[in-house]
């Protein structure tokens, strides 16, 4: 992941404040289609308002080059802060998708704007969160599907990237390899770690998503949602039928907490959330749909997905927002999409301080980085970040919570965890060497008192 410091930066820079001057130094949201360019100059005006706060990083290109940026949101940005939960919103993996690309672009000047007017709610969220704002994941898709004449844009046009891939069926399809561990035994978790180089040397998978896979793997994200259209609903795991039916509730592990998620990005969307909203369209099965939310199975299978693969490979929770029944509508409508998600969207970063959080360390107080945190009755383990620190979103109510590393003695705390804040909840850990030097030494201190008692 590179900074953005260079020469184009430094122009986009320029620009962005020359546009600033023409229009009063007004930071406010400007509700217009923005293409790749116009995207990069947005950004910039964002960190450019707000430099303490903000960062402009790429995590890599697309097939024709097109930078994946990234715009974070911190106190300290640039830095994971230990015991500080990591947060992100991508957009745009389905190019010609473009509400949820313009939405958060606008997040980002909403939070900005907000943070600078002392909005204490959004201030604290800042402090006390590390967000990250991809816009596009697709910007090749995007560009073809704007380049259409007419304010009618085609259903398809745009969708896959420049090689004509679908970057929502082009990642490692973990969700057979997690049926079959059910079956037979086996991990529930990081089911791809050590395997960076294995990803590399892929030539299926896309260079966008080769690039999300390695952000994934490399940033110990905790909570994220996939900005989508052509629907309007909170679709949660998994996304992938275990039958390989098209239609089937697939339940993950923590399926109560994937619809406590949802909902609470649905209740605060307006039309998401009516209970007599029409089908998008005419023939439309929305039959899974309750409360704004669905199972994604039991909606339609969908293999290979980008919201499965976060479960799977890492420690981070992800849902897929469907947020317009268009998939590119008319430009005067964006304003109308912000102010049904605004509340939504600052709602579901919120929701990445639920349930337990803390660190494992060692007795002398050394963190333990990739000690394993079990909640019983939950069969879907997580993994401490390098600082030893963890986050294990859970739905409120009572639980045993166990944490363990290879070499140390497992300890379980029990906890009662409400809807929100996050529940602090530290362990420290009996090394196993420590334990039998313990034991010897209290052998040879027993056998001195029988050899004295005795005396032998």
């Amino acid at each position: 992941m590179k900074p953005l410091f260079s020469s184009f930066l430094f122009g986009a820079a320029v620009l962005a404040l020359a546009g600033a001057a023409s229009t009063g130094t007004d930071p406010g949201i400007s509700f217009e289609y923005h293409r790749y360019e116009e995207l990069r100059k947005a950004l910039v005006s964002v960190w450019l308002q707000c430099p303490t706060i903000t960062r402009i990083y790429t995590i890599g290109e697309s097939f024709e080059g097109r930078e994946l940026l990234v715009l974070e949101m911190s106190d300290n940005p640039g830095t994971h802060e230990p015991g500080e939960p990591e947060f992100k919103y991508i957009a745009n993996m389905h190019g010609n998708e473009a509400v949820g690309r313009e939405l958060v672009i606008y997040l980002a000047q909403y939070l900005c704007n907000q943070y600078q007017q002392g909005n204490e709610t959004i201030i604290d969220l800042v402090h006390n969160t590390r967000i990250h704002l991809m816009p596009s994941m697709n910007p090749d898709g995007f560009e073809k599907a704007a380049s259409q004449p007419g304010e009618i844009k085609d259903w398809f046009v745009g969708r896959s990237n420049a090689q004509g891939v679908d970057l929502n069926r082009n990642f490692p399809d973990l969700d057979r390899i997690v049926y079959i561990n059910e079956q037979e035994g086996g991990a529930n978790n990081h089911l791809l770690q050590n395997m960076k180089k294995a990803v590399d040397e892929n030539t299926k998978l896309a260079p966008e998503t080769k690039a999300v896979i390695h952000w994934i793997m490399d940033i110990p994200f905790v909570l994220s949602a996939n900005l989508h259209g052509g629907d309007v609903v909170a679709n949660y795991p998994y996304d992938e039928t275990r039958s390989g039916s098209t239609h089937e509730y697939s339940a993950s592990p923590d399926d109560v907490m994937f619809k406590s998620l949802a909902r609470a990005y649905s209740m605060y969307n307006p039309v998401m959330s009516d209970p007599h909203r029409p089908p998008c369209r005419k023939n439309d099965d929305d039959s899974s749909f309750k409360d704004g939310i669905t199972n994604g199975g039991a909606w339609y299978s969908v293999p290979g997905g980008m919201q499965d693969f976060n479960y799977l490979s890492s420690n981070c929770f992800e849902i897929t927002l469907e947020l317009s029944c268009d998939k590119f509508p008319n430009e005067d409508m964006l304003k109308n999409y912000w102010e049904q998600n605004r509340d939504s969207l600052v709602s579901y970063i919120e929701q990445v301080h639920r349930g337990v959080k803390g660190f494992v360390r060692d007795l002398q107080g050394n963190p333990i980085s990739n000690a394993t945190l079990s909640v019983e009755g939950i069969d879907h383990d997580i993994t401490t970040a390098k600082d030893g620190d963890y986050w294990r979103l859970l739905a409120p109510g009572n639980y045993k919570v166990a944490a363990s590393a290879p070499g140390y003695l497992t300890v379980i705390k029990k906890v009662a965890v409400p809807y929100s804040p996050a529940t602090r909840v530290d362990f420290e850990l009996e090394s196993l060497m420590e334990r039998k030097e313990e034991e010897r030494e209290e052998l040879m201190d027993w056998w001195k008192m029988m050899s004295e008692t005795l005396n032998f």
